[in-house]
């Protein structure tokens, strides 16, 4: 019995959707164009994907004319995910070397405090002729 009850639970669980045609279509067209793919689709509405493959055969353009998508593209959506991915990557990084700067520049202000010698010269700058060691005042 205890079966039995779990099952009509699943069952008033479960909902019945019916999907329009001009929604079917568009999805149809969305994975066509590889704007989604058919499991995000599947996420996002929360149809199975075999539901949408049943679409796909249905109307889409390319399968009607006999086109075969052997592999499925990765989607723009799939593509903006890796790139953000990407750029919160390459600002750690950024932010990381920043850290090393301003640390490596804290270091050479403490040094030259310490020991009063002028450590950071600017780029073009020759030291003078004979005066020994560049002393700070």
């Amino acid at each position: 019995m205890a079966n039995l009850e779990g099952f009509k639970k699943s069952l008033d669980k479960r909902l019945s959707r019916n999907f329009g045609e001009k929604f079917k279509k568009d999805m149809v067209k969305r994975i066509e164009n590889n704007e989604f793919s058919v499991r995000e689709i599947s996420t996002l509405y929360g149809v199975s994907t075999t539901a949408i493959y049943k679409w796909v055969y249905k109307y889409s353009i390319l399968y009607q004319k006999g086109y075969r998508q052997i592999i499925e593209p990765m989607s723009s959506t799939k593509k903006v995910k890796e790139l953000q991915a990407r750029i919160r990557e390459l600002e750690q990084a950024v932010g990381q070397k920043q850290m090393k700067v301003d640390f490596l520049e804290k270091l050479i202000e403490i040094a030259e405090d310490d020991l009063g010698i002028d450590i950071k010269k600017k780029a073009g700058s020759k030291p003078k002729s004979g005066s020994g060691n560049t002393v700070k005042e």
